[in-house]
């Protein structure tokens, strides 16, 4: 319809994990380049998990425009829906409409990772005004493997005050796209449910989940690849690291953000004292999020053992809650330093607060029938079980004190 002609994309700012490209196609959709695997996945998707995954709205078709400046825009049909896999290529609308706002992403800049910075009342009152214009605020920032901010004479001046690793993939894609295809390539784009836009100060906490991540399609080289990843991470020894997180802090109107760089670092006691980090709000450790969560794992363990020959390699898990308690009014922002602090006081909330927790990224994720399959497995998905039972322990460990 006319009404859907015209649609403004701008960078998914609460992605905190993986490597593609997440775009938010309105305030409860956010659209990802399409994985017929997992295309495949959602749309044979068990009742029993929906619940657990971010709802499947479709596919748009998406191709790449450069004007004589060199500004990179994506133009898409966003009426495609091909009843499968078979039809993509050939299913393509006659309509097409501008739904990427013109950024500068020059190459000839000085940083491979030039970002932009804002602070989260001005990105809060974007998303609200869908105009990416009015956030581009400073961009003289790094974003760096360290997940800290440094400035043009490297100094650190503060710790992030939003999540970078939204826009850092999404310029890479962007000049990928660039690098790769001309501007008649059509691409087809996967829409999804945005799982956080119900929440004022979305915390999310991305877990990639399993002892193994690489597909059954992965070469050698890749493959080996992965399982070194694996034994050098708590994937081996928890079944569960951490690949992406940030957290509101109340103190200082801030995001502590972590990357999935530092994920890769931590030992079992490294991983548990940052998910502990994860319920931390900068004054006190939200105890009102423990069983909250603790439930919605346990509802999800249930599930996933009576999947027969699903294997969900290199999926991730999000844990999500609202930054912002019910009891307290919104945090002013400051301009503090802000810094870990590692000894929050307990808090013991009477507020049982709202909590989220979804399965997503299925582009390796295999089960009998898939038109992607490659093996078919017996039984459920044994090292998603151990990490998801690690996790469950930890958080049961937390919320006893120990």
């Amino acid at each position: 319809s006319e009404s859907r002609s015209a649609v403004l994309l701008e960078p998914f700012v609460h992605q905190v994990g993986g490597h593609m490209s997440m775009m938010k196609y309105d305030e409860h959709t956010v659209c990802k380049p399409l994985v017929l695997q997992e295309l495949s996945f959602y749309e044979s998707l068990p009742l029993a998990i929906r619940q657990f995954t971010p709802q499947y709205k479709g596919i748009v078709s998406v191709h790449l425009k450069k004007d004589s400046l060199g500004n990179l825009t994506l133009v898409a049909s966003p009426s495609l829906q091909p009843e499968s896999c078979g039809r993509l290529d050939n299913a393509i609308g006659d309509s097409s409409v501008t739904i990427w706002h013109k950024c500068k992403w020059a190459a000839s800049t000085g940083s491979e990772h030039t970002l932009v910075k804002w602070s989260h009342t001005q990105l809060t009152k974007t998303f609200k005004d869908s105009c990416l214009g009015k956030m581009l605020l400073r961009t003289d920032l790094q974003y760096h493997t360290d997940s800290l901010l440094e400035d043009a004479n490297r100094n650190q001046p503060e710790r992030n005050s939003y999540n970078p690793w939204g826009l850092h993939c999404h310029r890479q894609h962007l000049n990928r796209m660039s690098s790769k295809h001309n501007e008649n390539k059509l691409h087809q784009f996967l829409l999804l449910e945005n799982v956080v836009s119900k929440y004022n100060y979305p915390c999310i906490l991305d877990l990639k989940m399993g002892t193994r991540q690489h597909g059954d399609d992965a070469s050698e080289e890749k493959k080996a690849r992965h399982i070194k990843k694996c034994e050098q991470s708590t994937s081996a020894s928890l079944g569960v690291r951490i690949c992406g997180m940030q957290v509101y802090q109340a103190d200082t109107g801030h995001f502590l953000c972590k990357d999935k760089y530092y994920g890769r670092k931590l030992s079992p006691e490294g991983f548990r004292q940052t998910l502990r980090q994860f319920l931390c709000n900068g004054n006190h450790l939200r105890t009102d999020l423990l069983e909250p969560i603790i439930l919605r794992l346990k509802a999800l363990l249930s599930v996933i053992r009576k999947q027969s020959s699903y294997r969900f390699y290199s999926s991730s898990l999000l844990i999500i809650y609202d930054g912002q308690e019910h009891k307290e009014n919104t945090a002013p922002l400051d301009n503090h330093l802000h810094f870990q602090k590692p000894n929050c006081t307990t808090s013991q909330g009477t507020n049982h607060s709202r909590v989220d927790v979804r399965m997503i990224d299925f582009a390796h994720t295999t089960f009998k029938g898939s038109k992607c399959n490659h093996t078919t497995y017996d039984g459920p998905d044994h090292g998603y079980i151990f990490g998801l039972e690690n996790l469950i322990k930890i958080l049961q460990n937390i919320s006893e004190g120990k």
